[in-house]
């Protein structure tokens, strides 16, 4: 099962969070917002489909958040494997995060990430920073498949 929200980079992506990477429905942002990978979302996690989030609030279930920018001729992509959690709500009507940690919010998408925004590729983040076009896709392996 997957998910798939489009958005936009913005002048000032950074990738330098050490702990999340977000995707947000704001249509700006500030230098301060170092988690941010892509803007303007046209989904949020409280658009998610109900048997989705069903199948990521366990433990065992593998999640794979995979982020596409495309930037003219040019074509990056990145994947970061997390796991579910049993708090995961998916009620955020503004943005998903996903975490290196355990925490929960409503915005938290994915819990046990491989890494955060500082581990994304720099030309992908390039590609971010230069207003690329984003394809994020959430998938879940649920728990014992």
């Amino acid at each position: 099962m997957e998910e798939v929200i489009r958005a936009r980079g913005h002048e000032h992506v950074s990738a330098k969070h050490a702990s999340t990477f977000e995707v947000t429905s704001d249509d700006w942002l500030t230098p301060a917002g170092d988690c941010i990978l892509a803007i303007d979302a046209d989904r949020t996690p409280a658009d998610f489909d109900e048997a989705f989030v069903e199948a990521c609030q366990s433990h065992d279930a593998t999640l794979e958040a995979t982020i596409t920018v495309s930037n003219g001729d040019e074509t990056y992509e990145q994947s970061v494997v997390g796991r579910g959690h049993p708090d995961l709500t998916f009620e955020g009507d503004r943005s998903i995060v996903l975490r290196t940690s355990d925490y929960t919010d409503d915005r938290t998408g994915m819990v046990g990430a491989e890494h955060a925004a500082d581990g994304f590729d720099r030309d992908l983040v390039a590609a971010l920073a230069a207003g690329g076009d984003v394809t994020f896709t959430l998938s879940v392996e649920p728990a014992g498949e």
